[in-house]
């Protein structure tokens, strides 16, 4: 079984941290984000993943290589010239799509982070007979949205309506797809979008049906939300009474440290705290709701909630640090600073607080 991976373009809504790394690479739970997607292919069989990519590819196949042999599946990269849409994308990696076995392939929407139940949705699809099947998740503002609007029972989808002015539904699509090859011969190699253009048609005639996502679901293209999804990831890994969680009295709530991170005395660490390999938290020091990427040094009595702090940075003693703040990679804050909001770029010095949100160049 194949899959396609839309990668897509520069990750503008990340930065600072994707102008270090393009953003599937960007560490989401202490791997990067197209991992986790990566993982869960592998899993249900797949053997070929393509990534659909406009930005640095070169960046992302190298890195790739290293988890091509770790997993045993073949990675490779269909490369954009032009930014093609989220349908486009599969017309120009047709070939490396189709093969003689006529199977469905998954395509993924990279910035999308749940529990992944691909198996499922293999069985769903076979059941149905249709030519297409969509994951949708339940939203509490549809308004905000484009809905798929659906039979309860069968999942056959009716109609799609862009962010809905009165109640039509609480279901959107949440961008993992498994397609038959026929839909292939319904997209055109120009730049167009698979939901506006090709799944209308498709539900059109009666053949796209859709799938209630168990489980969790974020888009974590942005960093609100990408602390959001990590709260939900790792409220789900303890529900399946994962190991991989921190415990001890120092700890409240889910919290993940990588097992070369070191944490000193009396600090107070958690709730949705994610800590990077080789990362030394000084003691005294106060996390939460915050990822603390490979290499950090946190120094003593620093508090840092609701932010994320890039690669290699150091945060001095007595520092605060909140509200969305992020730190690019290699980011220096002086002792006793305040961050209310800063997004800090790469390689920067921090000498004196940030008052209010603002871009630090």
């Amino acid at each position: 079984m194949k899959a396609l991976i839309l990668v897509g373009g520069f990750g503008t809504r990340l930065r600072p941290l994707t102008l270090s790394v393009p953003k599937p690479l960007v560490d989401f739970a202490n791997k990067p984000m197209i991992l986790h997607q990566i993982e869960a292919l592998k899993a249900i069989g797949v053997t070929e993943v393509v990534l659909a990519i406009n930005y640095q590819p070169e960046v992302m196949l190298s890195f790739l290589k290293d988890f091509e042999s770790k997993l045993g599946i073949k990675i490779t990269c269909s490369r954009e010239t032009e930014p093609l849409g989220t349908a486009g994308p599969l017309a120009l990696a047709r070939d490396k799509l189709i093969d003689d076995s006529g199977e469905p392939f998954f395509v993924l929407n990279s910035d999308v982070i749940s529990e992944y139940p691909l198996k499922e949705m293999i069985d769903f699809h076979k059941a149905h007979g249709g030519e297409a099947s969509i994951m949708v998740t339940k939203v509490d503002e549809p308004s905000k949205y484009g809905v798929v609007v659906m039979e309860e029972a069968t999942g056959k989808v009716e109609k799609f309506v862009e962010k809905p002015k009165i109640f039509v539904g609480n279901k959107i699509n949440a961008g993992i797809y498994l397609l038959n090859p026929s839909v292939l011969d319904r997209i055109e190699l120009r730049p167009t979008s698979i939901e506006k253009e090709v799944f209308p048609k498709i539900a059109a005639e009666g053949k796209l049906f859709a799938m209630a996502l168990p489980g969790f679901w974020m888009d974590i293209g942005q960093p609100k939300d990408y602390i959001t999804g990590l709260r939900l990831y790792l409220d789900s890994l303890r529900k399946k009474s994962s190991s991989q969680l921190a415990r001890g009295s120092h700890i409240v709530g889910n919290v993940l440290v990588h097992e070369t991170a070191v944490i000193g005395d009396g600090c107070l660490i958690g709730p949705d705290v994610a800590i990077g390999p080789g990362c030394v938290v000084e003691s005294g020091v106060r996390l939460s709701r915050c990822t603390v990427m490979q290499g950090t040094h946190i120094k003593k009595h620093t508090c840092i909630s609701s932010s994320i702090i890039g690669w290699h940075s150091t945060v001095g003693q007595w520092a605060r640090i909140e509200n969305m703040t992020i730190l690019g990679e290699d980011v220096h804050v002086s002792d006793e600073i305040y961050s209310n909001g800063g997004i800090v770029l790469p390689h920067k010095e921090i000498k004196s607080s940030i008052l209010k949100p603002e871009i630090v160049m």
